[in-house]
């Protein structure tokens, strides 16, 4: 497996932004995805478990506000949460607790800004 390959620097960003790892198609462990173009096996992705997939999100918001997420307004903690709600971060076992801790509020807080999406 080759950086240069084009397909492989076509999928990197995607499998970047999903915190997974790239390899050869031949270390394909059987929870791999294998990725083929024009008939041949280029490149396996592993995906990452949901938990670390929250903490790959929540430090993929920090990087782009430029900022620890605890540091930010309220109105952006609340954009924030519901980014992370429609990409079911709150799914995952612990998520709100993870969530209110990288924002540097409670538990509570992050129930009131979903409960605030929601209308109730």
């Amino acid at each position: 497996m080759t950086g240069d390959e084009p397909f492989i620097a076509a999928v990197k960003p995607l499998v970047d932004a999903m915190g997974g790892e790239m390899l050869p198609p031949d270390e394909a462990g059987p929870d791999d995805v294998v990725l083929a173009w024009q008939g041949a096996d280029i490149v396996a992705v592993r995906l990452p478990q949901l938990a670390d997939s929250l903490d790959h999100i929540l430090a993929a918001m920090e990087r782009r506000q430029g900022r620890p997420l605890a540091e930010l307004d309220r109105k952006a903690k609340q954009e924030v949460v519901r980014i992370l709600e429609a990409r079911g971060a709150f799914a995952v076992r612990h998520g709100v607790e993870t969530v209110a801790g990288a924002l540097g509020v409670s538990r509570f807080t992050v129930y009131n800004y979903l409960n605030r999406e929601k209308g109730v």
